[in-house]
């Protein structure tokens, strides 16, 4: 589902013509055009995945892998020289197999250095449009008379700063999404990238570096909306310090003294309305720039 997440990210926000994507993916144009007709977001498998020749023989190669790239340039072994020695080893299928995870290999370790050690850059200037960040908070409010415990989520622009605070009981995910959906509404559009932290409802398992295993619900509906989610390194809050300082300044400008409504969609038509009240006041300049992002406008799922 990761995969045609990506090429309706390629084709619809970033306007690639189906020919670059069939080369980028080694699919079929014809492979291409189905994806994006059927408007699918979730892969449906009707049979389980049979297991590759390479399964047996992917710890030996990613130690091979993991040897070269030590190696100086001219001293690593090219790819057809890995399927040759796996070969020998007893590997009876295709070097176009072995090619494709020598490279997903790389991308991975790339990306890996990129995101960790002195590689790590967290930029502190985002251009309209580009990204926003997401949170949740623990706050309280007297509704119909009784003091309630609430779950919050805060959606960030990065650029503009423009907020949205929205109250939910829980944080399921159908409650997630519906925050996604009044967050695009009242940015009217859906920026390019969502920073995330590494919460249940979006990440199922954490790996090395920026490696995840994102849950499956939430993949369908970054893919619906056309965005790419990113997630932080673990115990790191400064890479979304943004949306963290929101929960911290928010909490003290409208949640104390304890806000008191009759139900929970009052306080929630409240908290739009004083959201979109400071900001305008506080960054008149900026505002107004959340209004005229550009991007993917897609309707609820």
């Amino acid at each position: 589902m990761a995969f045609l997440s990506i090429i309706r990210r390629w084709a619809l926000r970033e306007h690639l013509s189906i020919r670059e994507i069939a080369r980028r993916t080694k699919l079929s144009r014809n492979t291409i055009r189905k994806y994006l007709r059927s408007g699918t977001v979730e892969t449906e498998f009707k049979v389980a995945e049979r297991p590759s020749k390479l399964d047996p023989f992917a710890a030996k190669l990613s130690g091979w892998l993991k040897t070269e790239a030590g190696k100086s340039r001219k001293q690593r072994r090219t790819s057809k020289q890995l399927h040759d020695d796996l070969v020998k080893l007893g590997y009876t299928g295709s070097y176009g197999r072995v090619a494709a995870f020598a490279r997903v290999w790389r991308a991975d370790r790339q990306k890996e250095q990129q995101t960790t050690g002195r590689g790590t850059f967290v930029p502190l200037v985002f251009q309209p449009g580009e990204a926003f960040q997401f949170d949740w908070s623990e706050d309280f409010a007297t509704l119909g008379g009784e003091r309630a415990k609430l779950q919050v989520a805060h959606v960030k622009l990065s650029h503009s700063r423009a907020f949205l605070l929205r109250a939910y009981p829980l944080q399921t995910h159908e409650m997630l999404f519906d925050a996604h959906v009044h967050g695009f509404r009242v940015f009217g559009g859906v920026p390019a990238r969502g920073i995330y932290d590494n919460m249940r409802t979006a990440v199922d398992r954490v790996g090395r570096g920026k490696e995840r295993q994102v849950n499956a619900r939430f993949l369908a509906m970054a893919s619906h909306y056309v965005f790419e989610p990113e997630f932080c390194n673990p115990a790191a809050g400064w890479e979304k310090g943004q949306v963290e300082k929101n929960v911290q300044d928010s909490r003290h400008r409208l949640w104390q003294p304890m806000p008191e409504f009759p139900d929970l969609a009052a306080l929630n038509v409240w908290l739009e309305d004083a959201a979109k009240s400071y900001g305008a006041r506080s960054r008149t300049e900026r505002y107004p720039a959340a209004w005229q992002m550009s991007g993917s406008k897609n309707g609820q799922p």
